[in-house]
């Protein structure tokens, strides 16, 4: 593989030495080589891009106008006239009586006797005597003198032998009589003060340098070259047609609908010989269709208009061009400078305060219990062992100091004191009372009345109306339509395109397998 592989590239070598001045490498003709190593500049024939035109087909859609009839029905309203009969009724009020029961509630005030028991408070003042004692405390300075020793460890490490005993346990039983105290607590409010001891901060303002570099921008103006792309607007004028249109406004008569009303006919009194009196016989009923009056529906149409118009339209051109832009560099340069910085010191020194604190002091008092308590002895049998154990020993040498302290001593010095006390027994006392409680009893008394009642009775009444009927006839109209029609149309247009340069191509692919 090896063998071939060097054939191949002297080969290559050979065709670039006698028939190519020059193999053009990568990067778009920017490095030259000849005889694979040695660098020379490209020609400028060689380095630009050939170019040439073409025609494209492409397809456009364009819209036909195309006018077709249609007819749409319009209906005309036309009058008759027509005589109907009608029935109106009349109004006639009468008046009746008419009895009625009414419920009417009598109340009734009574009393009951009602016994119920009361208790009264008697308060009684008693007096008892409190035993208690007052503590007051009493500072004493006193001054100890406090022995302290600096030592200095030394370790040794030591062995030694330690005896321990291994036990076995023996388990017995046993009863003994466990007694406890229960105790009640009594508890009695007293003062005391307390010195404890606040942390107080002082402040101590202090000065000091502190060195620091600040980076100082220097600016620097440059100008640079920017190609830009504009588009330029480019006005022209296009026909267009809009459809447009206005509404109308149609009125239409609709006929009233036909709608039944049921008649009662005139009635007439007769003679009833069986009961002896004249009765009122009603008509028959009769049913009657009466045609509603018409009515006029108002609707709006639209009418479609076209129109040409024109308007003016713009396009946009681009278009190279190359401007002087300047511009601004930024470079940091660092400056040393000092300052003097201002800080506080924070130091905490002790301060002692007092303060009275309220205790409470409970005194219990104790009652003595007894319960029988089994309990479990274990006794032991023990078995001697040794073992060697390594310590570590430190030998301390010690230096005495001395130094002396003053403190203040609180001697509490108890009083015992007497006070009476005063305070109040409440007892409460039974006693039996009686009282008349009222009470309303209600009894329901019926009453008879009479009223006047009026009401309304309706007479028919007989007349004759003319009125007028609408019909609808119907017709045909045209009217013109225009729509439009799609057609596809083929047209060409130029496209410039690069044209591969075959030289450099086959350069290309030379000094590939060349280098390899």
């Amino acid at each position: 593989m090896f063998k071939s592989r060097w054939s191949v590239t002297s080969l290559a070598i050979a065709i670039c030495l006698f028939m190519l001045e020059s193999a053009s490498a990568g990067y778009l003709g920017i490095a030259n080589y000849r005889n694979c190593g040695i660098a020379e500049p490209e020609t400028i024939c060689e380095s630009q891009v050939q170019t040439h035109t073409i025609m494209r087909t492409r397809r456009r859609v364009v819209f036909d106008q195309q006018q077709y009839t249609c007819y749409k029905t319009v209906y005309d309203t036309v009058v008759d006239t027509k005589e109907i009969d009608c029935v109106k009724y009349v109004n006639e009020t009468k008046v009746r009586d008419i009895n009625y029961e009414v419920a009417r509630r009598v109340y009734e005030t009574k009393y009951r006797t009602v016994n119920y028991t009361t208790t009264r408070p008697v308060w009684e003042t008693k007096q008892r005597v409190i035993n208690y004692t007052q503590r007051r405390p009493v500072w004493v300075t006193k001054t100890k003198q406090i022995p302290y020793f600096v030592i200095k460890p030394v370790v040794e490490t030591k062995q030694r032998v330690i005896n321990y005993s291994v036990t076995k346990p023996v388990y017995e039983t046993k009863t003994r009589t466990h007694t406890w105290n229960v105790t009640r607590p009594v508890w009695e409010t007293k003062q005391k003060t307390i010195n404890y001891t606040v942390p107080k901060t002082v402040w101590e303002t202090k000065q000091r340098v502190i060195n620091y570099t600040v980076r100082k921008p220097v600016y620097e103006t440059k100008t640079r070259t920017v190609t830009q792309v504009v588009r330029k607007p480019v006005h022209y004028t296009k026909t267009v047609q809009i459809k447009s249109g206005h509404w109308e406004t149609e009125i239409i008569e609709c006929p009233g609908p036909i709608r039944r009303r049921v008649v009662r006919t005139p009635g007439c009194w007769t003679w009833d010989p069986t009961c002896c009196r004249r009765i009122w016989v009603p008509g028959s009923c009769e049913i009657v269709e009466i045609q509603c009056p018409p009515r006029q529906i108002c609707k709006r149409v639209w009418v479609p208009e076209i129109c040409t118009k024109e308007i003016p339209c713009v396009k946009y051109v681009k278009e190279t061009v190359q401007k002087q832009v300047p511009y601004t560099s930024c470079r940091w340069v660092n400056e040393p400078k000092q300052k003097v910085c201002t800080y506080r010191v924070c130091k905490v020194v002790p301060e002692t305060k007092q303060r009275v604190v309220n205790y409470r002091t409970c005194r219990m008092v104790t009652e003595t219990k007894s319960r029988e308590v089994p309990y479990t002895v274990c006794k032991l049998v023990k078995e001697n062992k040794q073992r060697t154990v390594n310590y570590r020993t430190c030998r301390l040498v010690r230096e005495q100091k001395v130094r002396n302290c003053s403190y203040k001593a609180l001697q509490i010095v108890a009083e015992t004191k007497q006070r009476v006390v005063n305070y109040r027994q409440c007892r409460l006392v039974k006693e039996t009372k009686t009282k008349q409680v009222p009470y309303q009893e209600c009894k329901v008394v019926k009453e008879t009345k009479t009223r006047q009642e009026c009401y309304t009775v309706r007479k028919p009444v007989k007349y004759t109306r003319t009125i007028q009927v609408c019909k609808r006839v119907p017709r045909q109209v045209p009217y013109t339509v225009t729509r439009c029609v799609p057609r596809v149309i083929c047209e060409q247009y130029p496209v410039t395109v690069c044209t591969p340069n075959p030289c450099g191509l086959l350069r290309r692919s030379l000094l590939r397998n060349c280098c390899f």
